[in-house]
């Protein structure tokens, strides 16, 4: 078998309507603003699903029992490299924007949306966007919280 590489195989997709987050059609991604090549490296941050435990032992219990409670997503953001022109996902990832946030993954992101392609769907709210302190040796960036605002769809396929 042989390890799939990070760089360079994450499509990362703004889009405002999908009809089914489970089958997203290539006319609706294909309408999405692609984001990779302006996101910084570390810039999906927090897209990673975490259960809580739910405690079903009894009291006649001798083991402490646990089942699967509720998922969750915490401090979910995207972080960008500032453009000097033509900045489109800074002027459209604003407060109060609503759409769906699409991830595809192990595949190179330069191969365009296809039917069964699986894909990770998450419907969002933009917060407020934040620029970040400058530093020496590096590119300016920006950020914005990126709200869940209901059950994301994360084993997707293309339609």
């Amino acid at each position: 078998m042989a390890d799939i590489v990070v760089d360079g195989f994450t499509r990362v997709a703004f889009v405002t309507a999908i009809a089914s987050q489970a089958a997203p059609t290539t006319a609706e991604l294909n309408a999405g603003i692609l984001l990779q090549s302006v996101m910084t490296p570390d810039g999906l941050t927090g897209f990673e699903p975490t259960t809580a435990d739910v405690d079903n032992s009894a009291l006649n219990s001798t083991f402490n029992t646990v089942t699967i409670g509720r998922d969750s997503f915490s401090g979910t953001k995207l972080i960008f490299k500032k453009q000097a022109t033509g900045d489109t996902a800074y002027n459209t990832l604003t407060r109060n924007t609503t759409g769906f946030i699409v991830v595809r993954r192990y595949l190179a992101e330069s191969t365009a949306w296809a039917s069964t392609q699986v894909v990770e769907v998450y419907p969002v709210i933009f917060g407020q966007t934040r620029n970040l302190a400058p530093a020496a040796n590096t590119v300016t960036k920006w950020e914005v919280d990126t709200k869940i605002t209901s059950s994301p769809t994360i084993r997707g396929a293309v339609a």
